[in-house]
């Protein structure tokens, strides 16, 4: 009997030994699982981390191939790499190099690219301080437009325009004597520009294979006509640009001109020098009456007069 029950103990302890080996053998291979595992979750992290980084360090080289709003546009998922426009109404600017021509002759191809792309980034610069899409260079020329992706209304989209195109022409005249002095030239450059405002077709144009966000249509050929009609160192607008924009800058006496490519005459206006923002104007206007006064430019005596008739209006109102 007492053997028995030794035996059955024996058969227990047994059982019991072999439960906490499989027990160990089960924890050893579970935390062997458990390494690899991690080892693999830390190699996953790290490759996820060096994608991560590459694709940031692609996403700043193609920033420098797309205006900021576009790249902005495409890698927040808000505009996709498709072929597909929109009709939107945009001010376009264009502008150039007066000459550059001839003054390419004059240079050694070094010393035209280090002035190109000095010129390109400063001009670059102001375009982007105000707000404009950056379209593209052409050899010397720019082409910027405003309204597209983002737009502030038709008003304040030409606004910054014409702003930005003037001061382009002030840092323009504040380099004078600097291109003698650092590329040799015999004369400052001088630049031309032309702004138009109306309907334009703008988004992604191309193949499957190879697309260019851009914009055209009439209003864009008429800005590049603009441009090429303008004198160096003058800006013009259309007259579409030119309502939207007249309370803000004072303009000299407009002209018709012949553009080819138009059937009608076409009538511009050209930027006055002297005339700076909104800042300087002061414009007031109601039922009857339309005030508009240049604090830059009105004379004392000027307002003494405004101020007599307006006395006279007041007497006649009250009697």
């Amino acid at each position: 009997m007492s053997e028995t029950i030794e035996n059955e103990e024996i058969k227990n302890l047994k059982r019991e030994v072999a439960k906490l080996r499989l027990e160990g053998n089960l924890r050893k291979s579970l935390s062997n699982q458990l390494t690899i595992q991690k080892k693999i979750a830390d190699e996953a992290k790290a490759e996820a981390l060096a994608k991560s980084e590459e694709v940031e360090k692609i996403s700043k080289q193609l920033a420098k191939y797309l205006s900021p709003q576009i790249h902005e546009q495409i890698f927040s998922g808000k505009q996709s790499a498709e072929v597909k426009s929109n009709r939107k109404k945009l001010t376009v600017f264009f502008s150039d190099i007066v000459g550059f021509t001839d003054i390419s002759d004059e240079l050694e191809s070094e010393e035209m690219t280090n002035l190109l792309n000095f010129y390109l980034n400063e001009m670059s610069q102001i375009a982007l301080k105000y707000g404009g899409t950056i379209d593209k260079f052409i050899g010397d020329a720019l082409m910027i437009f405003f309204g597209d992706p983002e737009s502030k209304g038709h008003q304040n989209d030409a606004k910054q325009c014409v702003k930005m195109a003037v001061e382009m022409q002030e840092l323009m005249s504040e380099l004078s004597g600097y291109w003698a002095k650092n590329y040799s030239l015999k004369k400052d450059l001088k630049i031309r520009i032309g702004i138009n405002t109306g309907f334009c077709t703008v988004g992604n144009f191309g193949s499957l294979d190879r697309i260019d966000y851009t914009a055209i249509g009439s209003t864009v050929n008429l800005a590049s006509r603009l441009e090429s009609m303008a004198e160096a160192g003058t800006i013009l607008v259309s007259e579409d640009t030119y309502a939207l924009v007249n309370n803000f800058f004072t303009f000299k006496n407009p002209k018709e001109i012949k553009i080819k490519g138009f059937l009608r005459s076409i009538k511009c206006f050209e930027l006055k020098e002297e005339d700076t923002s909104k800042e300087d104007i002061f414009f007031l206007s109601g039922k009857g009456f339309q005030i508009s006064i240049n604090k830059k430019l009105v004379k004392k005596n000027s307002l003494n007069d405004l101020k007599s008739q307006l006395d006279i209006l007041l007497k006649t109102d009250k009697n």
